[in-house]
């Protein structure tokens, strides 16, 4: 395994190397892969039989919209649960300063009241909080999720282990969310490289380009800390799915 400070160098040439692929993407093909993705979604046995799901609210451009999914989600009866940032209470070296929830939707009216941010991406309000559900509890305590739908900058397939590799943001926000979720859902998995390690299925959300090739001789790099997932919805209606290995 590469070393950290090499690791991060890597990471981080390919994430300039994506902010100008996705730069590229016109808003029509975003929203045109979009939906073809939300069409697969709801025809996924897996996200069919979930009745606990957690999904990212997505910047205007450069990603996959999730608008669609997140009304299907609260329509269909479904508890939904949005990430929700916040500054770490444990000041420690191995602790971000700010880290993440997620928080429940109490209805689609609460969805569409929620305000955009200097990103554009609707956010739960601070002053509710309080009157939400969280995901991570206190004192170790952890609320189950049944689905997360994660996004990403850069993915690939592992060849050795079929599952998937997600490149982040580079803010840890959902590595260091799973870590905690493990932890308090009594997770024995200790090496990520076995797997995602969670009882929740982890699926990340792809246009086209963000899926790298094998053949391009470009792959995702990825550490100790850096979570698998189970499979990949992508742009072009395909869905990647490794071994069903939750923990």
């Amino acid at each position: 395994m590469a070393s950290s400070t090499v690791l991060k160098a890597v990471k981080k040439d390919l994430r300039s190397m994506m902010k100008k692929r996705l730069s590229a993407i016109g808003q029509e093909s975003i929203n045109t892969q979009s939906t073809a993705i939300w069409k697969t979604i709801i025809n996924f046995k897996s996200y069919q039989r979930a009745n606990r799901i957690g999904v990212y609210l997505s910047m205007p451009t450069g990603e996959v919209q999730t608008d669609a999914i997140v009304r299907h989600a609260l329509e269909s009866g479904k508890q939904v649960f949005v990430p929700y940032l916040h500054k770490s209470p444990n000041i420690s070296p191995d602790t971000p300063k700010s880290v993440m929830d997620m928080v429940d939707l109490r209805s689609l009216a609460d969805y569409e009241s929620l305000k955009r941010d200097n990103w554009g991406i609707p956010t739960i309000d601070s002053e509710t909080v309080t009157e939400r559900e969280h995901i991570l509890g206190n004192a170790g305590e952890c609320k189950q999720l049944d689905m997360i739908l994660m996004p990403g900058v850069a993915f690939d397939v592992d060849p050795e282990s079929g599952l998937v590799r997600r490149l982040g943001h580079g803010k840890g926000f959902y590595d260091y969310f799973l870590h905690r979720y493990e932890q308090g859902r009594g997770s024995q998995l200790k090496d990520l490289s076995l797997g995602p390690g969670t009882d929740a299925l982890l699926y990340g959300l792809a246009l086209e380009e963000q899926v790298l090739q094998a053949a391009s001789g470009t792959s995702v790099p990825v550490g100790e800390h850096d979570h698998l997932l189970h499979g990949l919805l992508v742009g072009d209606a395909k869905l990647l799915e490794g071994p069903i290995t939750t923990a």
